[in-house]
């Protein structure tokens, strides 16, 4: 009798601690990695196609030209001191090639996936690295500002109805979906190739989505707002976007240029 009762007990505190082997396996279920639930495929290589603000971003613009950005008096007076030599001999050239400004900047993107929760994007114009985590962590209070800051990024996914799926397939499927991603911790940059400012206080908010053609293209749309409460009196929104290439022979990294 009494090595019964122990043995009840002992199943109860095995129970309760979670030690229990049908109990630990359902605890241990770990959700699925960022890479392995990605509704969309953005690995590969893009370049962008310039189809708006064209003479603001295949040539530099004039001093002074910053039209249809929204910016406070002091942005303006901001952008009037803009000096492409300073910016050289300081050593900011990469000023306009901030995540705030790098994705209007013609040139090629290399996706990969850093690890199963970090999403990579190289850019061959101006050779930058932006790291996306799906940690679901903000930037730690100790991160040091830098060009491309710090991003978190999680997957907005609309998963099929049951009546759309299709015959035989009892699971939901993700039928498509977006990356959205915040960046804090910027260095204070250039919208602009002429010097129109963002702060180091700006905080940047972009949709990535994949768009497949009829005939077969696949175009990426990124989809941005720039809030600034010290340059900007609204949102800046932008959308550049680009077009999957086959491989990345025409990859071609180039360094920061204050100036074209």
């Amino acid at each position: 009798m009494a090595h019964r009762v122990a043995g009840a007990v002992l199943l109860w505190a095995l129970a309760c601690s979670g030690a229990h082997p049908a109990y630990g396996q359902a605890r241990a279920a770990a959700p699925p990695s960022a890479k392995a639930s990605a509704p969309i495929d953005l690995t590969g290589n893009w370049v962008s196609i310039v189809t708006e603000d064209w003479r603001y971003r295949m040539v530099t613009p004039a001093k002074g030209d910053y039209a249809s950005v929204p910016l406070t008096l002091e942005g303006k007076r901001v952008a009037d001191t803009w000096d492409p030599a300073k910016d050289e001999a300081a050593g900011e050239a990469c000023r306009s090639y901030g995540a705030a400004g790098l994705m209007r900047i013609p040139g090629r993107l290399r996706i990969s996936w850093q690890d199963e929760n970090t999403l990579k994007v190289e850019t061959d114009a101006g050779t930058q690295t932006r790291l996306f985590h799906f940690s679901g962590a903000e930037a730690p209070p100790a991160t040091p500002p830098s060009w491309q800051g710090y991003s978190t990024a999680v997957w907005e996914t609309i998963r099929t109805a049951p009546g759309m799926r299709p015959a035989g397939n009892a699971a939901a499927t993700p039928a498509f979906g977006s990356l959205k991603v915040v960046t804090t911790a910027m260095r204070p940059g250039y919208l602009r190739k002429n010097g129109v400012p963002y702060s180091g206080n700006a905080l940047l908010t972009e949709y990535w989505d994949v768009h497949k053609e009829g005939n077969g293209d696949q175009w990426l749309v990124v989809t941005s707002a720039l809030r600034d409460p010290q340059y900007l009196q609204d949102p800046f929104l932008t959308s550049p976007n680009f077009l999957r290439e086959p491989n990345g022979s025409k990859w071609d990294p180039t360094p920061c240029s204050a100036n074209w």
